[in-house]
């Protein structure tokens, strides 16, 4: 392109060349460079007051006295750019794209990957990492710049940011996120939790029903694992844990409340959960006696487990029914002890004793677990000389708290009687280990309890009282959950109770008393709708309620039934 001609002659006369702001000022609207960006601030405060009638920010910067040649300078050099809260609208999905749901797990113990810090965690939505904080110099920022994964979300706020920006990410697409860190459910959504039939999708589309789902078997933590699920499945423990706001109290009812609602999740990105982060709390409160490497016993860890949810949620240790696990679950039962004495010998040489009443003494005390001793299993086979597993009633041994049936232990003779009121949830264990000092482990006894799931009566044990229960009616109860023992021999040559590896599963009730599902069996009183799910760590399967006593029960939870049976309709 050719040089355009001057228009007129170089003064080569003038002094010195004209200031920076003249030539500019000189030049043409056209030829001059756009101006800077002003910020959102600015722009947003131009365009309010060009609307009111009044002048605009730009207009007052034109109408200052430009005499001060260093006061012009600075006012033309562009404004320093505030620190927006946030990028462009165009750009506030930025990222968004990189974000893997598959590789999320909030189960786990809320802990930096890098420093071990529990303060102000973060996961990163592309890998799943915990890292803490997101400032400068933070596990989390060195993330972002080194890995190139930008979008973490505050465990504890659930909100979720970008880094290295540090600018806050407002989508709803990301809610689904949210709700799986920390599910949330409505009064209403409780209340329908057992009237729910719909079945629910993970990511993978594997089908699973909320509620009934496995819980993960990290090394040997299947006594857990029952118990856990045996408690979510007791409505009133259960909207509790659901509804209640925890966030003051001990991490110990935080952690169950956390892992129920996330059992009960119908939006869960895999059909298990893993009970990681509450083993955690435990294995430290216990001072490791209940650990994820370890296999323990059930009804140990039941008691000291609802023992420290008493205490934690503002129990008091003598006062009764002073938290809502003793109002669900304790009871009290009359005790009479009688010392066991010889007053001499008889004529033949036998030693008499003394069975003066006087010396009998009569306390009550409060219990949480009935314990059911089973009878000695017998040593020898029958006539066909063929193996036989010994059968008993649960009536049968539940005479031991009908009142009149002696126990010797040590020196003293014991009779139990079950008192009014009876705890809503009544929770039984029937003792099937005796220690052996032959034997390494202790000697398991195989015998099978036989009862009926729907209607079990506990008239016969109780003290009657009239003020509490009318005389002469039935008390029922219906069986909610059910903790059976397997024995798998590791060894064919092994000794019985020899080498043998305890397998701990659970059988749970799809539905509460009085649901509509009625107790009656046949089609008209709604029974064939009830079901039951057995689940042993990751496997969840349905069982039919006939072979529920075919199982070596270990523990039993049953609820009472509300209100009197009405005859022939097999309702309440």
């Amino acid at each position: 392109m050719a040089k355009r001609a001057a228009e007129e002659a170089l003064d080569v006369s003038s002094g010195s060349p004209a200031s920076k702001k003249a030539r500019i000022q000189d030049m043409a609207d056209k030829d001059l460079p756009p101006p800077p960006p002003a910020p959102a601030e600015e722009v947003r405060v131009a365009t309010n007051g060009h609307e009111n009638g009044h002048h605009s920010m730009v207009e007052e910067v034109d109408d200052d006295d430009d005499d001060d040649d260093e006061k012009d300078e600075d006012e033309t050099r562009p404004a320093k750019r505030a620190r927006n809260a946030g990028p462009d609208a165009r750009y506030s999905d930025l990222y968004l794209d990189t974000i893997s749901r598959k590789n999320m797990d909030f189960d786990f113990e809320k802990l930096c990957s890098v420093t071990l810090s529990n303060i102000n965690v973060y996961a990163c939505l592309v890998c799943g990492k915990y890292f803490a904080g997101r400032g400068a110099k933070t596990p989390a920022y060195f993330h972002a710049l080194e890995v190139g994964h930008h979008v973490y979300v505050n465990m504890e706020t659930k909100k979720v940011y970008v880094l290295p920006e540090s600018y806050e990410v407002q989508s709803q697409s990301l809610d689904d996120i949210k709700f799986v860190v920390d599910p949330t459910f409505s009064a209403e959504e409780v209340k329908s939790l057992d009237r729910r039939k719909e079945p629910s999708w993970d990511l993978l589309g594997r089908k699973y029903t909320p509620g009934f789902v496995g819980l993960n078997n990290i090394k040997a933590n299947d006594y857990f694992n029952v118990v856990v699920q045996a408690l979510a499945h007791i409505p009133p423990l259960r909207n509790f844990f659901m509804r209640e706001d925890l966030s003051t109290a001990p991490q110990l009812p935080q952690r169950l409340s956390t892992l129920i609602r996330k059992l009960w999740n119908p939006q869960a990105f895999k059909n298990h959960v893993s009970p990681h982060e509450l083993l955690q709390e435990i294995s430290l409160r216990s001072n490791k006696k209940f650990t994820l490497t370890s296999q323990g016993d059930p009804v140990d860890f039941l008691s000291w487990f609802l023992n420290n949810l008493h205490l934690t949620l503002g129990g008091h240790k003598t006062k009764p029914h002073s938290s809502l696990i003793q109002k669900i679950f304790q009871g009290t039962l009359r005790l009479e002890s009688q010392p066991i004495t010889a007053s001499g010998t008889s004529a033949s040489g036998q030693m008499r004793f003394d069975d003066n009443t006087s010396s009998i003494k009569t306390q009550t005390t409060p219990y949480t677990i009935l314990t059911l001793d089973l009878p000695p299993a017998p040593l020898f086979q029958d006539d066909t000389e063929k193996n036989i597993i010994p059968q008993i009633p649960l009536t049968t041994i539940l005479q031991k708290y009908n009142g009149t049936t002696t126990q010797e232990k040590l020196d003293k003779r014991l009779r139990y009687r079950l008192l009014h009121p009876l705890p809503p949830y009544l929770i039984m264990h029937i003792k099937r280990f005796q220690a052996n000092k032959f034997l390494a482990q202790a000697q398991r006894n195989p015998t099978i309890v036989t009862f009926n799931p729907r209607a079990l009566d506990l008239s016969p044990f109780v003290q009657p009282d009239p003020s509490h229960h009318p005389g002469g009616e039935p008390i029922i109860y219906e069986l909610v959950a059910n903790i059976t023992y397997e024995g798998v021999k590791v060894r064919d040559d092994s000794v019985e109770g020899e080498a043998e590896k305890r397998v701990w599963k659970v059988q749970v009730r799809e539905g509460g008393v009085g649901d509509g599902m009625g107790t009656g069996k046949g089609k008209g009183s709604g029974g064939e709708g009830r079901q039951w799910w057995e689940m042993q760590d990751l496997f969840v399967r349905r069982v039919e309620e006939e072979l529920l006593g075919t199982r070596e029960s270990f523990v039993m939870v049953w609820e009472r039934r509300k209100g009197a049976a009405v005859k022939g309709k097999g309702k309440v």
